[in-house]
């Protein structure tokens, strides 16, 4: 057994947020795990591209509408540095979010274990004793004074016997999954509109040459100027928490892939003499376990703009629903310049003192975890979860115990979001 003051689990832009974090405010021993050879989780993993809107609603950050700063706008500048960042600031590349990630770990001193998951835990009473990480090596177990879970399935938590939810109140259904992936050889100045896009793709699913249920065509620019992105492909009644399921709706999915390239080279013209450039590494999940935490975000919460005194993210992307049962998608947005909060109490789960849950997984209904699930406000939380750990290891209290509205103005005192406006 090996012994860390705080153990993070899952190495996408959340986790690496709070180890990061947790270093820089004094935590003596951080270990982040990590399942992949890389961090980044679903933006590098998924290729999932470009960032969702990380500012009020309507007015972009060169109107001063930015809302999460902090670890994810050194995110943004390291990409930048490095070519890796569009002039949006929205658009990055997956190569160099790898090695941004690696270092800025590195650098705050942050121990790495790559390729190897959780697997199983040790809980004694109220308390995460460690957790039994399988690799290469075998099982280890880690200990720790105090666990965060940025697993984005809540996987620890659930292993802890941490109640959860998971899908839609009628059928406990999520969103569907999807698979990324890229073509290049584009002659873009070639595209035709999207609107002729997807006049073409209504022809080719009448002629039962495309059996994705998805309505349009979704596709965004990347860094290179003859790749274009496609966040499209839908596999719809599958369980992203169970290893068959998941199977499954890879199989699918990359079946939906090679129909979509046949048609994109078929029908639309600039794609004649593309190829499929890559696919991601594994199916993007946009949902699964949600845990009861000492509060639940609602829908209502995110359309009403919400205001908490224990405020750790401030954010704005709207209520995007895509269909779990087939064709259509639901966006409700909030008003130009508003945004909404997310407090301390949805990242503390219930029966376990000292584990955190950051990310999507946090306690939120389905329809506030469809607008809070994206990166931004991901990273936003796990800075957050790293900065409370930071507290909970120096006053040895259960996190339900952590003064909310200290952490909150800590947040502010470092950059992390930015004041009330």
């Amino acid at each position: 057994m090996r012994k860390y003051n705080l153990v993070v689990c899952g190495g996408g832009l959340t986790g690496v947020a709070a180890a990061v974090q947790a270093k820089r405010a004094g935590v003596g021993s951080v270990l982040l795990v990590e399942r992949y050879g890389f961090l980044g989780g679903m933006a590098t993993a998924g290729l999932i591209n470009p960032f969702m809107p990380y500012w009020k609603q309507g007015v972009p950050p060169k109107e001063g509408g930015q809302l999460v700063f902090g670890i994810f706008e050194e995110i943004l500048n390291a990409l930048d540095a490095l070519g890796g960042l569009s002039a949006s600031r929205e658009h990055f590349d997956a190569e160099c979010m790898k090695i941004v990630l690696q270092r800025l770990c590195l650098e705050a001193g942050v121990e790495l274990l790559l390729h190897s998951f959780v697997e199983q835990v040790h809980v004694k009473g109220d308390r995460l004793v460690a957790v039994r990480v399988a690799s290469k090596t075998g099982v280890e177990f880690m200990a720790g004074d105090a666990f965060i879970d940025c697993t984005g399935d809540a996987d620890v938590a659930h292993l802890c016997g941490v109640p959860w939810k998971k899908g839609q109140e009628s059928d406990g259904q999520c969103q569907p999954m999807t698979l990324s992936f890229r073509m290049a050889g584009v002659d873009r100045e070639r595209m035709p509109t999207n609107a002729r896009i997807n006049e073409l793709y209504d022809a080719a699913k009448a002629r039962a040459e495309i059996h994705n249920p998805r309505e349009d065509v979704l596709y965004f620019n990347v860094m290179q100027q003859d790749v274009v992105h496609f966040n499209t492909t839908r596999v719809i009644q599958h369980d992203p928490l169970s290893a068959r399921s998941l199977t499954d709706a890879e199989l699918i999915a990359r079946e939906q892939v090679w129909e979509m390239v046949r048609f994109l080279k078929k029908e639309v013209p600039g794609f004649e003499n593309a190829y499929l450039q890559v696919t991601g590494t594994q199916i993007g999940a946009r949902e699964s376990r949600r845990i009861v935490g000492e509060y639940t975000l609602t829908g209502q919460d995110v359309l009403g703009q919400a205001r908490f005194p224990d405020t750790v993210c401030r954010f704005a992307y709207m209520i995007d629903i895509h269909n779990p049962n087939g064709t259509g998608t639901e966006r409700h947005y909030l008003p130009k310049g508003g945004y909404y909060e997310i407090p301390f109490r949805c990242l503390v789960p219930k029966r376990i003192a000292n584990l955190l849950v950051a990310g999507r997984a946090i306690s939120c209904d389905h329809e506030a975890q469809s607008s809070l699930r994206v990166m931004p406000a991901c990273a936003a939380m796990g800075q957050a979860a790293g900065l409370a750990a930071a507290d909970q290891i120096r006053q040895r209290t259960p996190f339900k115990d952590l003064n909310g509205l200290k952490l909150h103005n800590r947040l502010l005192e470092i950059g992390a979001i930015g004041s009330e406006a």
